[in-house]
């Protein structure tokens, strides 16, 4: 989700780095109109956009319970992270669009209506497809407020904060869903990402909420043959031979529109872009790596020993804790080092993340397993952003963040579908 970051970046880097940004505006003269809103204060936005991290990552460690509550197979219930990953990944792209016509309030209003509506089917939902209708809700909404967040964050420091809680609150999310489904429920487990709306008040006082003026017609068609595209490609490894052909033709009716609507939805220019295309298509690989070893390892680790859930949740805590900090480490470093370096160490170790976990025949070497793949990730996605955007045009770059976000977050719908296939029979 930190591909969203270089949106802010550029559109409004003109911020002050100090913590919360506070900064006044210099004197106005008279009659030169109000001052310029001072920057909402770092702290919301990163309440805003980064508890969907946790909830996204919450059903790692209570899956069997979750089925057994459902009346479904384990394997089958891990559609309900699919269906989240699929929701975000189609949602990141309309909401930055609703942002870019509507405006600020309108997308934070509709994000906070997805995310109470998706949650308060979540926790009554006796069936899995109702419980599926309510997690995309919920996934979609949230992918209203972290485009906001985004939005305002203004300057790379602010921006940071913001990508550090995403990494922390991914890492703590399984243990944290583990130890809220044995308190309580696996339900509640499930609305965690709702703390958010905490911060959704405070944001709307404290932001322009006016809406811009539109230039532009939405290109309708264009969103519903990605959305189509999308969802096919997330079908692919439960149901390869009819996704594969529904993927190939909603391709083939996309690429016609595109051709006849070139500046629309999806913009020719941008898969004429060889950079950004390769850019997207290396994000999407690091991504669906990540998030089938995140939902592999905790089943690999309970096959082969006797540890209990809670000493494999803080296990895995800790280790993907320690790649978030080296994944932020080699980001500071790679201005020194150069991005072709970086991006070199990123896919080495997102290529020995799989290779080790399907080799080793010692079960603790899974966990640093775990740490390799968050730090390909988090520096991958990060790396590759930067890549994807600045190969095109300034005016196309919010376009390019919202596709780019799609390929990563496919990752996070493969995944889990992938993890199933491989340790749950599925």
């Amino acid at each position: 989700m930190s591909a969203l970051t270089l949106r802010a970046h550029s559109q409004n880097d003109t911020h002050n780095d100090t913590h919360g940004d506070t900064r006044t505006a210099p004197p106005q003269p008279a009659g030169a109109g109000p001052a310029p809103r001072r920057p909402v204060p770092v702290a919301w936005l990163a309440l805003l956009a980064t508890p969907v991290a946790a909830s996204a990552n919450s059903p790692v460690l209570i899956l069997p319970e979750m089925a057994g509550s459902l009346g479904v197979r384990t394997a089958t219930a891990t559609w309900l992270v699919t269906v989240f990953a699929w929701a975000m990944a189609v949602g990141t792209p309309l909401m930055a669009s609703l942002l870019r016509r509507r405006g600020l309030g309108s997308t934070l209003r509709l994000g906070t209506a997805l995310i109470v509506a998706g949650t308060a089917v979540v926790a009554a939902a006796p069936w899995l497809p109702l419980a599926m209708t309510g997690r995309a809700a919920q996934a979609v909404g949230a992918a209203g407020l972290i485009t906001a967040a985004m939005s305002l964050a203004g300057s790379v420091r602010r921006m940071g904060v913001i990508t550090a809680g995403f990494g922390t609150l991914g890492a703590v999310g399984p243990l944290l869903g583990s130890a809220v489904a044995g308190a309580a429920s696996w339900r509640l487990s499930l609305a965690v990402g709702a703390v958010a709306l905490i911060a959704v008040p405070a944001v709307m006082r404290r932001a322009d909420l006016s809406a811009p003026p539109q230039t532009t017609r939405f290109d309708g068609r264009g969103a519903a043959l990605l959305v189509l595209l999308a969802t096919a490609l997330v079908l692919v490894p439960r149901y390869p031979l009819p996704a594969v052909a529904a993927a190939l033709a909603a391709a083939a009716l996309l690429v016609l529109h595109v051709r006849s609507n070139p500046t629309g939805f999806v913009p020719l220019s941008l898969l004429r872009t060889r950079t950004f295309v390769l850019s997207a298509l290396l994000a999407c690989t690091v991504s669906t790596s990540y998030f089938t070893l995140l939902f592999t390892v905790p089943q690999l680790l309970h096959r082969r020993t006797d540890w209990s859930t809670s000493t494999i949740g803080t296990g895995q805590l800790v280790a993907l804790l320690v790649g978030s900090a080296l994944a932020m480490a080699l980001a500071a470093a790679s201005a020194r080092m150069g991005r072709r370096r970086v991006l070199t160490i990123v896919l080495t170790v997102g290529a020995l993340a799989p290779l080790t976990a399907a080799l080793t025949p010692w079960a603790p070497l899974l966990l640093p397993v775990a740490t390799l793949a968050v730090l390909a990730t988090s520096a991958g996605q990060a790396t590759l952003a930067v890549s994807a955007t600045q190969a095109t045009p300034a005016a196309q770059r919010p376009t390019a963040i919202g596709l780019f976000n799609l390929c990563y977050q496919l990752g996070g719908a493969f995944g889990p579908a992938i993890a199933a296939l491989i340790t749950l029979g599925g």
